[in-house]
């Protein structure tokens, strides 16, 4: 069975929550778990409700006897985190699949073995929900939360999901450092933050934002930059370690 359409029954709601509370390491009761569920629940765009539930019912071959997520993802990580990951989209067989962001996709090995290094992440890797891996000090959140396809959401996408980053900085207070993770969520911090100008992405940019924090740009983890090494684990090591010289 696909569990793509639990959360439209009512009697679902406690299977919902747990799977909440297993993508997110939330405290359900917090303000935080509040915002993932509205995330989880989140069907504002047809084209990829469309996209992530097909995906979930065709399945890639590999995963053909797994049962797909196929919903929004929620923000996965630490309530207290000084550091906050800003990524573009789920993967449609990494988080689309797993139902937390940046895991089971190579794109989240890259990232996560990144934090780990520098004390962020419990384990270098993430490969499912209920792996083990915790963060300490750092929260992974995306600007859109469904799998859109081509991995490139529109512009209307991107308004309607985007306050659901919004939230979880209002409430993660202490952050004092957003690793913007390419420049798609580079622009989006900016959004959030209303700047004008737009300051410049680069690998290893940063703008400090006036009363809040500091934004840290790196090239995406993705295939296409991992392997033509136009990103290393060098450079991206070198942002975590300069976000973790700034929350501290």
């Amino acid at each position: 069975m696909v569990a793509v359409a639990v959360h439209e029954r009512p009697e679902a709601q406690g299977l919902i929550d747990g799977l909440i509370e297993s993508a997110t390491g939330l405290d359900p009761r917090s303000e935080l778990a509040a915002v993932e569920r509205q995330v989880v629940r989140c069907r504002r765009c047809p084209r990829l409700v469309e996209w992530r539930e097909r995906v979930a019912r065709e399945r890639r071959a590999a995963f053909a006897a797994e049962e797909y997520w196929g919903r929004p993802v929620p923000g996965f990580g630490d309530p207290r985190a000084r550091v906050y990951v800003l990524g573009l989209a789920p993967a449609a067989h990494g988080g689309n699949r797993t139902g937390r962001v940046f895991t089971g996709d190579r794109s989240g090995d890259w990232l996560y073995a990144s934090m780990h290094r520098a004390g962020f992440a419990s384990q270098p890797s993430s490969t499912r929900r209920g792996d083990g891996l915790r963060l300490d000090g750092a929260f992974v959140g995306a600007a859109v939360r469904c799998a859109p396809p081509a991995n490139k959401p529109l512009p209307e996408e991107r308004e309607r999901c985007l306050p659901y980053a919004g939230d979880e900085l209002r409430l993660l207070t202490r952050v004092r450092a957003i690793v913007c993770l390419g420049a798609f969520a580079w622009d989006c911090a900016a959004r959030l933050y209303a700047l004008r100008p737009k300051p410049r992405f680069a690998h290893g940019a940063e703008h400090t934002i006036d009363g809040g924090p500091v934004m840290l740009g790196t090239f995406h983890p993705s295939q296409q930059n991992t392997f033509t090494g136009k990103l290393t684990e060098e450079m991206l090591d070198r942002v975590f370690v300069r976000a973790r010289e700034l929350a501290s």
